[in-house]
């Protein structure tokens, strides 16, 4: 399934930027229940910015766009956000090289470089109540999907829209965990009592991957 990427990552950019944008409330206050409350504001902050420029940069290779959004929000997003953030775009980057075109197999890697930047960045741990909780699962998901040929027929949109759900149960299913990264995990055992915001804000951003995809391919 070689794709034409820069357009395909294109509508993805757009489509995250634009979720994190409306959204940004929504996720504030998910996260001032255990946390500071300024999760989705400052991700916003940073999107609105990459919203600003985006028209304006070179945009030649895939590598080159995911690191050039990597840099902006590790400049622009405060807080731990910024460093995790910006680390897994320019980590997915990094493996994405200079390739203008994307097999499944190279979405998988650059998804894998992403999780073990933000790992590397942060400390955490899957079950420590973080976005990664329901980004690995959600790869995971994409990567069993992608083993299957009938997967190229309708351009991925059906293992998107999967793995888009599955990072969704992923979310709530953090209600309950124990927070052990971030300043949630200050708050001890009442950190369980909530979702992640990060683990959420992932749910709803695939969900709106997933509408769009299926928007610009259908399903045959």
């Amino acid at each position: 399934m070689a794709t034409s990427s820069l357009d395909d990552l294109d509508l993805v950019i757009r489509t995250m930027a634009r979720t994190i944008v409306d959204n940004a409330d929504y996720f504030a206050q998910l996260d001032s229940i255990v946390g500071d409350g300024d999760f989705g504001y400052s991700l916003r902050n940073g999107w609105e910015v990459v919203v600003a420029d985006y028209d304006s940069w070179d945009r030649p290779t895939v590598g080159a766009v995911l690191k050039k959004i990597g840099a902006t929000l590790a400049g622009k997003v405060g807080g731990v956000s910024g460093p995790m953030w910006g680390t897994a775009f320019l980590r997915a980057g990094a493996t994405a090289g200079d390739k203008e075109d994307l097999t499944p197999d190279d979405v998988i890697e650059m998804l894998r470089a992403a999780i073990a930047g933000i790992m590397m960045r942060g400390g955490a741990s899957l079950g420590d109540k973080t976005l990664l909780d329901a980004l690995a699962p959600a790869t995971d998901s994409l990567e069993a999907s992608f083993a299957d040929p009938a997967t190229l027929e309708d351009h991925g949109t059906a293992a998107i829209q999967r793995a888009a759900d599955v990072a969704v149960k992923a979310a709530e299913d953090t209600m309950g965990m124990l927070a052990l990264r971030g300043r949630a995990a200050y708050t001890g055992e009442r950190s369980r009592d909530s979702v992640d915001a990060g683990a959420t804000a992932i749910g709803v951003i695939l969900q709106a991957v997933a509408a769009a995809w299926r928007d610009k391919y259908g399903t045959k």
